[in-house]
């Protein structure tokens, strides 16, 4: 099992970031804290730590994790969380930086991995043994391996800088439509359905080298399509009901 658990890392960092951005907009901009504030803080932290505790403990029923793996994996999701939160250059990043972060991550994996091969280390190991002594092979999935994960998570971060240096994202920013409510409600579910829609798309596991491929391909599309295209969408459908 991976150490620390990337579920309990992945859901301790978003929802550390939704809770701190919600009880910051709370407190305004005079950083008062009221009896609503202390509220919604018992409230925020209560489900954030139900969350957790849920995470982990399905982690641990399945026997994916060891506890102190799904215990790491929290407070190493908290600590990235926070320590974005304080690098204000990922907000204006250019096209060019996020290629370059792409390729430098992807270059430095296959490196370290070919150097571990030369040295006689396999990070597929595991695949291997599994494959030999599971009761059930076929169950045995690709999209577990290290290179899936890597070029999903490249895969989503290609497509985020896309979808954030692209014409339709700068479109749809401008003005007050987007920040209005029926924008944002009909953003939301427009990406609901079309996530549910990516969701449905299986990559063939058969050949491994087209599998990854479009695991790369997926995972772009998904932030290219909720950042930018259906927002934009989206505010030309409102400006063309507004112009009638």
């Amino acid at each position: 099992p991976g150490s620390p658990s990337g579920h309990a890392m992945g859901a301790a960092g978003v929802y550390y970031t939704m809770v701190t951005a919600l009880l910051s907009a709370a407190m305004g901009k005079k950083r008062s804290r009221t009896l609503k504030y202390w509220v919604l803080w018992t409230v925020l932290w209560t489900g954030f730590w139900a969350v957790q505790v849920c995470v982990c403990l399905s982690r641990v029923f399945i026997a994916a994790h060891f506890p102190h793996q799904v215990i790491a994996g929290v407070i190493s999701g908290m600590a990235v969380a926070k320590t974005f939160q304080h690098i204000h250059s990922i907000y204006h990043a250019s096209l060019r930086q996020y290629l370059g972060i792409t390729f430098f991550l992807f270059s430095f994996a296959m490196g370290f991995y070919l150097l571990l091969r030369v040295l006689g280390v396999d990070l597929l190991w595991t695949l291997e043994r599994a494959r030999k002594w599971c009761a059930h092979p076929e169950w045995v999935h690709i999209d577990t391996t290290p290179f899936a994960s890597l070029l999903r998570n490249l895969g989503i971060l290609f497509g985020l800088g896309l979808a954030l240096n692209s014409h339709m994202y700068l479109e749809s920013c401008r003005g007050k439509r987007g920040r209005q409510l029926p924008s944002r409600l009909g953003c939301v579910v427009a990406s609901l359905l079309v996530l549910h829609l990516f969701d449905a798309f299986k990559p063939p596991s058969h050949m491994q080298l087209l599998f990854y491929i479009l695991s790369f391909c997926k995972s772009a599309a998904v932030p290219l399509a909720t950042v930018g295209l259906i927002p934009y969408c989206v505010s030309q459908l409102l400006a063309t009901q507004d112009k009638k």
